[in-house]
């Protein structure tokens, strides 16, 4: 009993000492209502207490909430200070960008972030509204910015929200011109952060400048460039910006392309931070695509595609025969009905789809992906003549493969990110991902033939790449934690009975296995941006006599088998 009231008074001295730097009026009656509920709420407080946010793969990203483990003005307000005492510290000229999404806060944030900028006697440039998070990453590069910050938590929860960071060309150099950050620069902030001393002595100025819409033109007008002059453009398109930030500005964009103005799920068309209709805002999830599938059946559509709420990703659905053999990754439909089905296309097949159009419009430099994407990008570029590279996930570390040489010329990751212009935006960008689909699928339809057509042929030429995830939510992270430790222990010597003829530990520089057989492929890790554990499975399936549907059945079958071995080796 004496060691949990030693307890509770630390935890109380610890949230009185936040109320009294807290600098949000309804943030301090949050936490003095937690207080009022112990020692009931304990677990509760000793989690907002339990340490601070830290810039993890998309920058600071957490719940809601008081205290330091989560999003608040006062941890905002810290994040502010520490990163323009840091661009001081490393003598960055110039304004910081700054951008926003809809989520509750992101406003408050944004423009916190912009005052504690301008109390510095730095310039502070915030765009217009909520915004998709590529105008941002494009807005650092356009306006020679020092730095950029962009208040998202692009498809997490709607309890949450987020802090990513840009540099500019100074502090960046010519790879990370517009990029995320990435070591050492997220240690060099995070310090800076920590260093920061009561709230009540950070100066905050003025709200700084807000941009025009001319910033939005000049981005549809690049994003437009992306893809060829006087191509096809009968297309029927289906989207949905799933109650986010991106309808305007991709519907502006088809337009001023020539495309034909999609048709918007009318009950996702505005922002929402409540997200109502969808019980998890990723295009991904189960059930979040089902009101995009009507509209597309009842539109007669020849494509549909969702954007993320901040737009950096983009998924595409795709019409195929009922009946037919699954397609290429094998997914179950999202929705059927008489005569055809709907199914959406992994972020693996989108990301070689753009890949195999670009390099037949003869778009030359590095095609790169990651570590857990297919290895079919590989095959193509070994086969036709391009330079390849692979990454750790995330689009900080692709937009910089290669070390630049040559030029990056596009780059993808299976979780739905595509980057097909760098030098329009460095970073994932689901605007311009969903034009080059468009310019894509109008251009196959023109010939009578669709994006599965184009899969097929890819599959007789390079073989069936058969990817998927074994992904597990979890609560407690130690149970990764102990997944990972089990795997490491007991790591299998076989898989699909053939043996396991490389096996690579990425420790310390990432948390990565790598399990490889002749014909199949393993990486485990734990996410970045969630409370899962992931396992990314591929098989390679050779196609005879051009029978790709077979080769497909029996990939299917083969990784089905291999979801269930992981599985078990990792013990959940």
């Amino acid at each position: 009993m004496a060691a949990e009231s030693t307890d509770l008074d630390r935890m109380r001295d610890q949230a009185r000492r936040w109320l009294d730097d807290d600098p949000d009026p309804a943030s301090r009656d949050e936490l003095r209502a937690v207080l009022d509920r112990l020692p009931a709420s304990a677990p509760e407080l000793a989690d907002r207490f339990a340490g601070p946010l830290t810039f993890g793969t998309a920058g600071l990203r957490g719940p809601l909430r008081a205290g330091p483990n989560g999003m608040n003005l006062a941890v905002v307000t810290r994040a502010a200070a520490g990163l323009v005492g840091w661009l001081d510290a490393e003598g960055g000229e110039g304004p910081l960008v700054i951008g926003y999404d809809a989520r509750h806060g992101s406003r408050e944030f944004a423009e916190r972030t912009a005052q504690v900028a301008t109390g510095a006697g730095r310039p502070a440039l915030l765009l217009p509204r909520p915004l998709p998070t590529p105008v941002l990453a494009y807005a650092v590069r356009r306006l020679g910015g020092v730095a950029g910050v962009m208040v998202t938590a692009s498809h997490n929860p709607p309890q949450d929200n987020g802090y990513k960071v840009y540099l500019g060309a100074q502090l960046g150099g010519a790879l990370g011109a517009g990029a995320q950050i990435v070591p050492p620069a997220d240690a060099g902030i995070e310090a800076a952060i920590r260093a920061v001393g009561p709230l009540a002595q950070v100066p905050l100025g003025p709200p700084g400048q807000v941009l025009g819409d001319d910033l939005v033109a000049a981005y549809v007008e690049r994003a437009v460039a992306v893809i060829e002059a006087g191509g096809p453009r009968d297309l029927r398109v289906a989207y949905t910006p799933l109650h986010g930030v991106g309808a305007a500005v991709l519907t502006a964009t088809f337009a001023r392309a020539g495309f034909p103005t999609p048709g918007v799920v009318p009950d996702q068309a505005e922002p929402d931070p409540a997200f109502p209709t969808v019980s998890f805002p990723n295009p991904e999830e189960p059930g979040a695509v089902d009101r995009l599938v009507a509209l597309a059946r009842a539109t007669d559509a020849d494509l549909a595609i969702a954007n993320d709420p901040d737009a950096d990703r983009c998924a595409v659905v795709v019409r195929e025969l009922s009946g037919a053999v699954a397609g290429p990754s094998g997914a179950e439909p999202v929705s059927s009905g008489t005569g055809t089905g709907w199914r959406m296309l992994r972020g693996d097949e989108v990301g070689v789809l753009l890949a195999d159009h670009l390099m037949r419009r003869g778009v030359d430099g590095l095609y790169a992906t990651t570590i857990v994407s297919s290895s079919l990008l590989r095959a193509m570029c070994a086969a036709r003549g391009r330079a390849y590279d692979e990454t750790l996930t995330g689009f900080k570390w692709i937009v910089r493969a290669g070390g630049g040489t040559p030029p990056l010329a596009y780059g993808y990751e299976e979780a739905l990110g595509y980057c097909v212009a760098p030098e329009h935006v460095r970073d994932k960008d689901g605007i311009t991902a969903a034009l080059t689909v468009a310019e894509l699928a109008a251009g196959l339809k023109a010939q009578g033939r669709t994006l599965t057509d184009r899969l097929d042929e890819l599959a007789a030429e390079f073989g069936v790449h058969h990817t998927d995830q074994l992904s597990v939510r979890v609560d407690d992270l130690r149970i990764i934690a102990d997944a990972m430790a089990r795997v490491r222990a007991a790591t299998p010597t076989t898989l699909l009975g053939a043996p396991v003829t490389e096996t690579q530990d990425l420790l310390p520089a990432a948390d990565v296995v790598i399990l490889r057989t002749a014909a199949a492929r393993v990486v485990i890790r734990p996410s970045g941006t969630e409370p899962k554990l992931k396992a990314y499975l591929e098989v390679v399936e050779p196609v005879a006599d051009g029978d790709v549907p077979a080769a497909r059945t029996r990939a299917a079958a083969a990784l089905t088998t291999l979801r269930t071995e992981i599985a078990t080796a990792l013990g959940i």
